[in-house]
C-alpha cells in the first residue's frame, strides 16, 4: 500500500514522502496515529501543491539569505574593546558581541548560536568568523577589533 507520510517516521521516511508499506502496518498503526494518509489521487494532488508552496518559500528564503550575505561582505565589522597598554584586550570577543555588532552596524538580527569564531580573540586586529544560515548556506565574516 502506498501512503504519504505526514510526520517523520524512523526507519521509514520523512514528512511529505510517498512510501510503500504493508497494508496492516498502514491501517493499524500509521493512519490511526496520524503519521500518514493514504496515497489517493486527491491526496497526491494536495502533496504536489504543498511541495510547490514549500519550494517557493525556500526560494524566497535563499534570496533573502543571499542578500544578507552580500551586505555582510561589503565592509568589515568594527568591534571595540577595552585594552591594556600592551594591546591585549580585557576578556575576549564572543559570538554575542559579534551578533550585537551586526545588528547595530548592518541592521540584521543573527542569532549568536549561528556564529562561530575560528580563533580566540584576545588582541587587537582582524579576525574571521563563520555564520551558518542552515540549508548548507554559510559565509565568512571579517571583523576588526579596535581599542575603545
Amino acid at each position: 500500500m502506498d501512503i504519504i507520510l505526514i510526520k517523520d517516521v524512523d526507519n521509514l521516511g520523512g514528512a511529505n514522502e510517498v512510501v510503500k508499506v504493508r497494508n496492516g502496518y498502514a491501517r493499524n498503526f500509521l493512519i490511526p496515529q496520524k503519521l500518514a494518509i493514504e496515497a489517493s489521487p486527491s491526496n497526491m494532488k494536495q502533496l504536489e501543491e504543498k511541495r510547490k508552496q514549500l519550494k517557493k518559500k525556500e526560494d524566497l528564503m535563499l534570496a533573502g539569505i543571499n542578500q544578507v550575505i552580500a551586505k555582510l561582505k561589503e565592509s568589515p565589522l568594527k568591534l571595540t574593546a577595552k585594552t591594556g597598554t600592551s594591546g591585549k584586550i580585557f576578556g575576549s570577543i564572543t559570538s554575542l558581541q559579534i551578533s550585537r555588532g551586526i545588528r547595530e552596524q548592518k541592521g540584521y538580527e543573527i542569532d549568536r548560536r549561528r556564529i562561530s569564531i575560528s580563533d580566540e580573540v584576545k588582541e587587537l586586529g582582524t579576525y574571521k568568523a563563520t555564520i551558518d544560515f542552515g540549508n548548507g548556506q554559510s559565509t565568512e565574516l571579517e571583523f576588526e577589533v579596535v581599542a575603545e
